[in-house]
């Protein structure tokens, strides 16, 4: 099970033009939300001394965190066999190539959140960082979901969905339609970005916080989070996501931290 950590929020201040953050700035974001979105992702890192006859260095092995819940605790929604592929497979297989990846590496002795922020924006580093951030991704992934999930929130992220959208019918249509129009895999997220809500996407591993934003909220629309119970049928999928699977209390903490 994961535990929570501290949520800090960074603003970004400095550009280096008007898209694209620095590479400092993308590991000071990184480095604080990554590390404290309500997740715990500390534990999806194991250290490991090592010493030689004149130093003594860390290494870390990466590991694939459990779920927040049984596997079969969103059914009918998403059923086991789509976990045991999901996460068994899929999920366990980034982790896996990560650490190949970093081995032998100065990556090698760095937390997810830093590997995912010293590769960004390196061509050079590609592969390294479409594993760490997909380890990233599902891990926030699976804790955007619930048993007897979605509804609606409460409370002073309702008061900002209203504020940002124009009402909660209206966040719902624009996200399920992120995931939806999303062109081949990827991601559909709500962020916090300038003090206001937004609603984004991302293709295949790329995430929000390397673009400055914070993630508040994500769904999962590669064909493999939905393809053995829904087929081609996203839309449906997008819809029982948002209707059924939300965690509202998980996307309200995130929220509520990160307005501090």
């Amino acid at each position: 099970m994961f535990k929570p950590l501290p949520f800090q929020a960074v603003k970004l201040n400095e550009k280096q033009d008007s898209q694209m953050p620095t590479r400092r700035e993308v590991l000071k974001t990184t480095a604080l939300a990554l590390g404290g979105i309500a997740l715990g992702l500390n534990a999806c890192s194991d250290n490991k001394q090592s010493s030689s006859k004149t130093n003594q260095s860390q290494t870390m092995t990466h590991t694939l965190p459990e779920l927040p819940y049984a596997p079969t605790a969103l059914e009918p929604h998403i059923s086991a066999k789509t976990f045991e592929f999901h996460h068994g497979k899929h999920h366990k297989a980034y982790v896996d190539n990560l650490n190949k990846l970093i081995a032998g590496t100065d990556l090698e002795s760095k937390t997810l959140e830093e590997v995912v922020a010293a590769s960004a924006k390196d061509a050079s580093k590609a592969g390294i960082f479409n594993n760490a951030a997909q380890v990233w991704n599902h891990t926030f992934y699976w804790n955007s979901m619930k048993p007897n999930g979605g509804g609606e929130p409460t409370g002073k992220l309702m008061d900002k969905i209203k504020e940002d959208f124009g009402d909660f019918g209206k966040f719902k249509e624009e996200f399920k339609n992120a995931g939806v129009t999303q062109f081949g895999s990827g991601w559909a997220w709500l962020v916090l970005e300038g003090g206001k809500l937004k609603i984004t996407k991302t293709p295949n591993a790329d995430m929000p916080l390397v673009h400055g934003q914070t993630p508040l909220l994500t769904m999962d629309v590669w064909e493999h989070a939905y393809y053995i119970d829904y087929q081609n049928r996203r839309p449906d999928y997008a819809q029982t996501f948002i209707d059924k699977l939300i965690n509202w209390d998980f996307v309200s903490k995130n929220f509520e931290l990160a307005m501090k």
